[in-house]
Formats: C-alpha cells, sequence, structure tokens
C-alpha cells in the first residue's frame, strides 16, 4: 500500500522547518508499504491539487497530523481526499480531544474515517495493517491491557534515516542563489532546520498549554547515544553535501531534568556532534551558570523562552508563577556572554492586561541584549483548563474559533481590555520590533561581535517579521529588502571589505535612539 503522510499549513504563515511526526511515523510504518511525504508548508496545495495528487500516485491511506490553528484547512484537505474514496486517519493534539467532531459524532460533517488519539507511536503499526485489510475503526488509543492509557517509553526510539530521506522541499536556499553559496565557507548549497526530540512531556501544567494534556506531566527521554548517534548523522548529509543543518530540538522544556540535559549536552561534545541547535527552555531553568556554558559549547544558538508576561500577576493567574520578571535580564545576558541568543515569546489579552501592555513590555526588551520577540494573543485551546475556565465564565465569543482559523484575533474577551485594544497591542509589539529602524538597532547593537553575529540576528528577525506581516511573494521580500536596504548595504559592504583583507569598522546609524523599537 502507498501511503501519504500530509501536515497542512495554517495559509497565513509558513513554518520555516518540517513537522517531526511525519518521518517519526514514515520509521515506524511496518515493511512492505511505502510513504510519501509532504509538508504544505514547503508544497503549498489546495483541495483540487491533494485530490489530484491521491489518484495519481495512487495513494491507498492518508495521514493528517494538525494543531488546533490548522485544523480548518486539515479539514477541508480531508474531506478532498475522501470524496475520491481515499480513507484519512488523523492524530494530532486537536483531534485527540475533539474526535467526535473529526468523526461527524456531534452533529457536523465526518472529515475522518479513523482518529488516532494521544501518540501514535504503538498504535501507527496496527492502523497501517487495518486500512491494508479495508477494516479501519473509529478509534485508535494507546492503551495497556488493562484499558488505561499507555505513553511510549522513548528508549527503543527509532532510527530516522536523515541520510537517505529526500528533503528537497526542506531546503531554506533559494534556488537562484545555491550555485553561488555553495561556495562560500562550508558551503551553504543547503540548508535546513531539522526537528529532533530528546524527550517528552511537561510538568508545569500552565493553564493555557496543550502539552501537559497531551504528552502528560511525566517525562521520558531518549537515551543519549541514539541522539548523538542522529545529530551526527545530519552533521555527515549536510557535509556530504556541501551545506548547512541546524536542528531544532522540539522537547516541550529541553531542559526540564537539568542534570540529565548536562549529560546529554557533554555526549554532544565528546562525540563531536555539535551543530547549531535550537530548544525551548523555561527561563527559570537557565539560572544554571554550568547548564548555559553546556549549552553554547554543544552548538547552542538560539534558546525559545515562553516569558509570556512582564507581570507577576499575569504569570500566577495562568499557573506559569515560576517565570520571575525581574530574573528575565540576567537571563538574556548570561546566554548573550556566550553568544546565545533568545527568542522571547509574550501573550498579550490576559486578565491583567490593560492598555498599554505592548509598551511597557518593549520598555523592557529594550534593555535587553538583541533577540527575537514574538507576540501573540491568548488563546483558549479546546478542553485546556483556560478553555474550560472562560467557558464556565461565558467569557467565549468564538467557542469553535478553530473551525474559522482567523490570525491573532481573539476568540475571548479580555478582563481589562477591549478585544480591539488587545488586537492593538498585539500590532504595536509587532511593529515596534520588527521595523526597519528596529531591525537595524539590533544589528547596531551587536557592533562589537563579529560579522556573522550580525547577518545572523539580521536574517533571522527578517524571517521571524513574516509571522505577523505577510512576505510570501516576490513583491513582498523585494519591498521589504527595499525598506532595509540601508542595513543590507552595511553588512555587504563589511562583508566584502572583509574577505578582501581589508577589515572595516561597521557603520553606526545616528538617526538610532533610544526611542525606536526594541532591540
Amino acid at each position: 500500500m502507498r501511503i501519504l503522510l500530509y501536515n497542512p499549513d495554517n495559509g497565513v504563515t509558513r513554518n520555516f522547518m518540517p513537522h517531526l511526526w511525519m518521518f517519526l511515523l514514515q520509521a515506524l510504518t511496518p515493511s512492505g508499504h511505502e510513504v510519501l511525504l509532504i509538508d504544505g508548508n514547503a508544497q503549498p496545495m489546495d483541495e483540487a491539487g491533494i485530490a489530484k495528487y491521491v489518484r495519481e500516485h495512487k495513494i491507498g491511506l492518508v495521514g493528517i497530523g494538525a494543531m488546533t490553528r490548522m485544523i480548518a484547512k486539515a479539514y477541508r484537505m480531508a474531506d478532498a481526499i475522501r470524496a475520491v474514496g481515499v480513507p484519512v486517519v488523523m492524530g494530532g493534539p486537536h483531534v485527540t480531544e475533539e474526535a467526535d467532531e473529526a468523526l461527524g459524532r456531534n452533529g457536523g460533517p465526518r472529515h475522518a474515517d479513523a482518529v488516532a488519539l494521544g501518540e501514535a507511536d504503538e498504535t501507527w503499526p496496527k492502523i497501517v495493517e487495518d486500512a491494508a485489510r479495508g477494516q479501519l475503526k473509529d478509534l485508535y488509543a494507546p492503551v495497556d491491557e488493562f484499558g488505561q492509557e499507555r505513553k511510549p517509553s522513548l528508549q527503543q526510539y527509532p532510527p530516522i534515516p536523515w541520510d537517505k530521506i529526500d528533503l528537497a522541499q526542506f531546503n531554506l536556499v533559494p534556488k537562484m542563489a545555491k550555485r553561488t553559496l555553495r561556495r562560500i565557507g562550508e558551503g551553504w548549497g543547503t540548508f535546513r532546520i531539522i526537528p529532533v526530540e530528546s524527550g517528552r512531556g511537561c510538568p508545569y501544567g500552565c493553564e493555557f498549554c496543550t502539552v501537559t494534556g497531551f504528552f502528560g506531566d511525566s517525562i521520558r527521554f531518549r537515551t543519549n547515544k541514539s541522539v548523538v548517534d542522529e545529530l551526527l548523522l545530519l552533521k555527515a548529509r549536510a557535509r556530504s553535501e556541501g551545506g548547512q543543518i541546524a536542528v531544532f530540538f522540539i522537547d516541550d522544556n529541553f531542559a526540564i531534568n537539568i542534570k540529565r540535559t548536562k549529560s546529554l549536552l557533554r555526549d554532544i561534545i565528546a562525540a563531536g556532534a555539535q551543530v547549531h541547535w535550537v530548544a525551548q527552555i523555561s527561563a527559570n531553568l537557565l539560572r544554571d551558570e554550568e547548564l548555559v556554558d553546556l549549552i553554547a559549547a554543544s552548538g547552542g544558538k538560539w534558546v525559545f523562552i515562553g516569558m509570556e508576561s512582564i507581570d507577576p500577576a499575569n504569570l500566577a493567574g495562568v499557573n506559569k508563577g515560576f517565570n520571575k520578571p525581574g530574573e528575565y535580564a540576567a537571563v538574556l545576558e548570561r546566554l548573550a556572554q556566550r553568544n546565545v541568543y533568545a527568542i522571547t515569546s509574550f501573550i498579550f489579552g490576559m486578565d491583567n492586561d490593560t492598555p498599554g501592555v505592548a509598551e511597557r513590555t518593549l520598555q523592557a526588551i529594550r534593555t535587553w541584549p538583541p533577540g527575537l520577540p514574538i507576540f501573540g494573543l491568548l488563546t483558549p485551546l479546546p478542553a485546556t483548563p483556560l478553555y474550560k475556565r472562560l467557558e464556565a465564565a461565558g467569557r467565549l465569543t468564538r467557542p469553535k474559533h478553530w473551525r474559522e482559523f482567523i490570525p491573532f484575533e481573539m476568540a475571548h474577551t479580555p478582563l481589562k481590555m477591549t478585544i480591539a485594544e488587545a488586537h492593538a497591542e498585539v500590532k504595536s509589539g509587532w511593529a515596534n520590533s520588527y521595523s526597519p529602524a528596529a531591525l537595524a538597532h539590533a544589528v547596531d547593537s551587536l557592533r562589537a561581535k563579529p560579522l556573522g553575529y550580525r547577518i545572523n540576528i539580521f536574517i533571522a528577525r527578517i524571517c521571524f517579521r513574516g509571522i505577523y506581516f505577510p512576505q510570501m511573494g516576490p513583491m513582498a521580500w523585494l519591498k521589504l529588502i527595499y525598506q532595509n536596504r540601508r542595513t543590507i548595504f552595511s553588512l555587504v559592504r563589511e562583508g566584502f571589505a572583509t574577505w578582501h583583507g581589508r577589515p572595516v569598522a561597521p557603520a553606526t546609524n545616528p538617526s538610532l535612539g533610544t526611542g525606536v523599537g526594541a532591540s
């Protein structure tokens, strides 16, 4: 049987890396079946396109995984696939909580022939076998012989053959620049961000988060050796292609067990398996100086930190009181001293937020080392404690908001501001952090660092800007380049001078004062 695993896009932004679940299920598929992969972020498709694809490639089963923000697109694509007679199995956090919705049991249309509840590591082979026999069941749940939910161990993690998988759709290097960039330094003919997991689960149980509900509060880890071997495989592939690879550790909290994380990082260093990597780590865990030393020595370049708010009352209200805003600056400085920078995430629309929250947040951000601030709205995801609390209080304005995904649109009423005011705060946060002046200021703040660090922060800011501001088409990119032409020219000028043996001091923009956007 030929199987298609499909990951939908949300129609607004494109992710910068593939989703791991497709590669993991491909590795877990029983022998005798062929698995094809399509990520909608890299290969955009509409309903007619995917229906044509499954017909022409004689697909016998389609697996679709989607988070809540993608589920509307996932349902439309599933409907188109089922219309041509091909069965669809859906999985992921959303359909685990809304299985009746996917199966049409709540009065709406049926979108899936089967739903895989929870983690599908153990149920996927059974799903494939049943589909091959034409005997798919409605639900597949990971349970033990007593009917209790069972979380899969990661000790026998299936090797993902990164050296053999076709990753062409995930190359971030533009085709027109590939030949030229291949000659630069270690070679940039290809550049991919690859998802790797070293563990699952999170004990924190933040009110708005789906992680603890889906993966559980018991932490499970892969062996250090399996992670190191995977990094070595990725590193060898990049070398053979004359390209580059970075890794995103998708663990919900990479350093949740500090002792284990230090052990893993030491093993990575000892094996020479360092690659540039990004991971999600809570701010409170980054107090440990030795941990931060090991992050830098093992190849860590960016750390995603869910700061959420600079208001302790807000953090306590969503069960994230372990975040201490008074420590944020010290944490970021500790990272920056090792040339590791932060992606700092903030949520507006919390119960204690009032108009002006964006500027108050930006005032704090401007005192920190340059990084990548991102801003979003508090979103009640199905089955989370937040959703249940707001539903009970009658504060949900769009109880089924996922059926019509609208980016940066609230689905409930804030307590101390209007919905329109919350929207304006998010817009202000993005506009003041990613304007041409703000990008120039971020680059200039690293003038004491080597050129590569300034290029890194500029490219990262340009890419992250696309989360909020559309920049998908060629004209949008040309406009963006024009708006930032002075910073680009300064970086290019310095780069050429350096390559020709004439180091020059980076230009400083005298118009940039303390009042411009966040750095």
